[in-house]
């Protein structure tokens, strides 16, 4: 076997290994220190060794750590980073989309990642946003207990979902208001028969949902709709085939109250095409709503994210006071599907 050459790096950097300093620095034939102020720009370097240990960089592909090279001068990242569900829900989406308009303003930059509602994910997904240095952490937490996410110096913000075992600040919709406002407004119609289909109860913001829609049920005095509870319905398929199910029953629901945007688009799907569907309301709203006359219980999950940020961005700045909450507000609004009145059964 011969002998290794200085050049023999660009052969590793052809094979997809990032090419080393120690490197650069043998191929130059200058000392690793040398070779990093020069790259670095640092005084007291000879004109000629500078240009030998850049053309030595130019030849490996070796590029300077950026933000690696700042932290150790002193400087502070301009990441916050963002752990929440999949970012195709539009729920997600509209609050990363607040999240990133707000920093916009103050010079820091939104960097995400989904956690799949997966606690050991979210947890190296943590580890790994902290190793990049971010400023503060966004999490729409997956895990029951989130006192693991104690990080001296690094402020997180929790969106939806409240923190436990840990005091943070938190951007929570009213889930339980908007679900009671869903039931009273079927209610008001004259159903009596309603349908709960609800995603994973485990989760906080669908037991305020299920919680607020039972207290309405409860002060209205109507048990009709126990029969009709369905929960852990956590995607469009499952929702589409529970829904079906209700309407094969002898005696099925005259009105439905799903509890997020998936649940309320499978709803749709298995109501596409019955000559005479149950009444139907859904918590979030989402595109074409409007357009296909869909009542939902509606929150600015755009503000959420604003919120949140602006939150995030008081603490980078230095707030030390207790942990705060904000809570954004619902509302329902009809659009056709929540006003059917109920269906005649023998």
């Amino acid at each position: 076997m011969s002998a290794s050459r200085p050049g023999d790096g660009v052969v590793d950097a052809a094979a997809g290994r990032r090419p080393t300093l120690t490197q650069v620095a043998a191929l130059a034939g200058v000392s690793l220190k040398t070779a990093s102020r020069a790259l670095n720009d640092e005084p007291n370097v000879a004109e000629d060794t500078g240009r030998r240990v850049r053309e030595a960089a130019d030849r490996l592909g070796y590029r300077i750590n950026g933000i690696a090279r700042e932290l150790r001068r002193g400087a502070t990242s301009a990441l916050v980073g963002l752990i929440s569900g999949d970012l195709t829900n539009p729920f997600y989406s509209a609050v990363a989309s607040g999240i990133e308009r707000e920093l916009r303003q103050h010079g820091l930059q939104l960097v995400t990642a989904n956690n799949d509602e997966d606690a050991e994910l979210e947890r190296s997904l943590v580890e790994a946003f902290l190793q990049r240095r971010v400023r503060a952490l966004l999490v729409v937490p997956s895990g029951e207990r989130h006192d693991h996410l104690a990080v001296e110096g690094v402020p997180f913000v929790f969106l939806d979902r409240p923190p436990a075992g840990l005091a943070a600040d938190a951007v929570l919709i009213d889930n339980v208001g908007g679900a009671r406002a869903a039931a009273e407004h079927l209610l008001a119609g004259g159903h009596r028969k309603v349908a709960l289909v609800a995603d994973l109860a485990r989760k906080v913001p669908q037991r305020g949902r299920i919680d607020g829609f039972v207290q309405a049920m409860g002060a209205a005095g109507n048990a009709d709709w126990e029969p009709y509870l369905r929960t852990d319905v956590h995607d469009v398929g499952r929702a589409e085939q529970v829904v079906r199910d209700l309407l094969a029953l002898p005696a099925p629901p005259t009105a439905l109250f799903t509890t997020n945007n998936r649940l309320t688009t499978g709803a749709l799907r298995a109501l596409r095409g019955v000559p005479d569907p149950p009444a139907l309301v859904g918590f979030d709203d989402f595109d074409l709503a409007d357009v296909i006359g869909a009542t939902v219980v509606a929150h600015d999950s755009v503000a959420m994210g604003r919120e949140a940020a602006r939150l995030a961005h008081e603490r980078i700045s230095g707030f030390r006071g207790p942990a705060r909450t904000v809570t954004i507000s619902t509302s329902v609004i009809p659009r056709g599907s929540g006003e059917r009145p109920p269906r005649e059964q023998p």
